[in-house]
């Protein structure tokens, strides 16, 4: 057969960073036969990367599948560009992802409109891609291995990142050869508390296997982090201000609706406090959360806090005007987007209010902008100008990433590792988990995924990198 005889896959990635998350895998099979498939197509939020949003560096009209790992924006934003831009196959996921992707591109698609209305230029894709991209989901049981095209098959496994979130194996075979075993981790963490995490099978943790592994903490293990939450909130209300914590809609902002329901529990948090929710696609979610249960185990499907109120355009103005202590969370989770434009302006210039960031920041966004503006310094903010004079913190004790001492523990589980490709992280930091791995797991080769080189892999593991030339 000559040189086409050779069966390998080719492992690139469409960002370089942290978000835009979108890999491509290039199948080569023996018989000369080309397969291509994506997993997630996500937007890219930090202001550096903002022009490749409406670049996508393949052709999507040849790209025979995607699969999706969870449901954030920054993994699942541009699946209405890249169908826009001719591919209209199959979109395999969890059945709570197919449940929740509906809100989550909608909800992406008007924050889209409205950001290209105000700076006067095309929005990227149009509500009727939106509508195209769901006809095209493909609803997928955990732990069930479905055929997704000829010689691969694809198993969905618990990941406790997100309600819905999955690791991905990927199988690809062909007569006579070995399998290409790939396992894409997403955004991975090892546990959440709506619901639990079930453990690898042994017959995963005993194949030869390439892992695709997420790194966004790679340089931080998790007992450097600091809980400050509770004790910021009670320190604020306890001199009379209000809080204002800036939650991500999906995960984020139905954890902590149930940490001030602990404070509640246990005294910490007196219920006559009122607390306020503002964020329409937040809302939407908790109430899925509750009525429909997605993944939501039963003891946690009460999660919500005494004196909670939900907010809407209608009621925001009188949220604004009660002048006693109080608990508003608000989207967006990075304060760039949402009602957070409106409450950020109001109360960053009030000494006894506090700005409470609960997640990551991206570069560029206000909560990054925020971080880097000292007390008393001038910022704008929605339009608006003003002195910070509102306390701002930020806090990882909530993050849904596990950290580098959890992921080298979950590296550490396969029994067959023959290839580690570090992913979804800062340059600097998936340097220093790169290499952390090969000190500590049992592993020849680790690469680092993003945009200026690609891995060529064979079933013994990795046989060449070579440029992109997408740069």
């Amino acid at each position: 057969m000559g040189k086409n005889c050779r069966f390998y896959v080719d492992i690139m990635a469409m960002h370089e960073e942290v978000t835009g998350s979108c890999n491509l895998v290039i199948v080569k099979k023996p018989d000369g036969e080309t397969v291509r498939f994506v997993i997630d197509c996500g937007l890219f939020q930090e202001v550096e990367y903002d022009e490749l949003n409406s670049v996508l560096p393949f052709n999507a009209d040849n790209v025979d599948f995607c699969l999706v790992t969870h449901v954030h924006v920054d993994h699942i934003g541009r699946l209405p560009y890249m169908v826009k831009s001719g591919f209209y196959k199959p979109i395999y996921a969890t059945e709570t992802i197919c449940k929740l992707l509906p809100l989550a591109l909608n909800d992406s698609f008007k924050v889209l409109s409205s950001v290209s209305k105000r700076k006067n230029v095309k929005c990227l894709y149009s509500e009727e891609d939106v509508t195209r991209t769901l006809e095209l989901l493909e609803p997928c049981k955990y732990d069930e291995t479905i055929q997704v095209h000829e010689n691969i098959k694809v198993t969905f496994l618990n990941n406790g990142h997100l309600i819905g979130a999955s690791l991905i194996l990927v199988q690809i075979s062909y007569p006579g050869y070995e399998d290409i075993n790939l396992l894409f981790t997403g955004d991975y963490n090892n546990k959440n508390i709506f619901f639990d995490v079930n453990p690898i099978p042994q017959w995963i943790l005993d194949l030869p296997l390439t892992v695709i592994q997420e790194s966004t903490y790679g340089d931080m293990n998790s007992n450097e982090i600091t809980k400050c939450f509770q004790d910021n909130i009670k320190k604020c209300l306890n001199n009379g201000g209000t809080v204002v914590a800036l939650v991500f809609s999906l995960g984020r902002a139905q954890e902590i609706l149930y940490e001030l329901r602990t404070m509640q529990k246990n005294g910490e948090l007196d219920l006559q406090i009122p607390i306020y929710f503002d964020g329409k696609l937040a809302i939407r979610y908790t109430d899925l959360y509750i009525k429909d249960g997605l993944d939501v185990k039963d003891e946690m499907r009460e999660f919500l806090p005494e004196n909670l109120t939900f907010v809407d355009k209608l009621t925001r103005s009188a949220v604004l005007a009660d002048t006693n202590k109080k608990v508003i969370l608000t989207t967006s989770g990075m304060g760039t987007y949402g009602p957070a434009q409106t409450y950020i302006p109001e109360y960053i210039a009030r000494k006894n209010a506090l700005i409470q960031f609960t997640g990551y920041t991206a570069e560029g966004t206000l909560g990054s902008r925020l971080k880097g503006t000292e007390f008393g310094e001038v910022v704008e903010v929605g339009g608006l100008i003003a002195k910070k004079i509102a306390n701002v913190e930020y806090t990882t004790e909530y993050s849904a990433h596990a950290k580098a001492d959890e992921m080298i523990e979950f590296l550490k589980q396969f029994n067959n590792l023959k290839l580690v490709l570090v992913n979804h992280g800062k340059i600097k930091t998936k340097n220093i988990f790169a290499e952390r791995i090969l000190k500590e797991v049992d592993t020849k080769r680790v690469g680092l995924l993003g945009r200026e080189y690609f891995f060529r892999v064979d079933p013994y593991g990795l046989v060449k990198t070579l440029s992109t030339k997408f740069e």
